[in-house]
């Protein structure tokens, strides 16, 4: 699974969203009830997409929590698969 690095929720949330709607991270953070240090931690990959979180986001975006998990959920796999552990054996019956 060495494929190209999956996006990070934050980052579709700054691209796709806060960036077309010309708000500032600021009034984001407010929308969504949160810090502005919490987003910006967010945005630039600083921390992983919480289930609250994907619910506030989805609630102001009108998308389902679910859709911004799967992408947390993608990248995760996808790290946890860059290191993938050389020491496990098939479970035998």
């Amino acid at each position: 699974m060495k494929r190209r690095k999956p996006t990070h929720p934050g980052e579709v949330l700054l691209e796709d969203v806060i960036k077309p709607l010309g708000i500032t991270i600021t009034e984001a953070a407010q929308d969504l009830g949160i810090s502005r240090k919490t987003l910006s931690e967010l945005i630039h990959g600083k921390c992983s997409l919480s289930p609250e979180m994907a619910v506030r986001i989805a609630k102001a975006t009108k998308t389902s929590p679910e859709s911004w998990l799967a992408m947390q959920t993608k990248l995760d796999l996808w790290q946890a698969m860059q290191d993938e552990p050389k020491d496990v054996r098939s479970l035998k019956e």
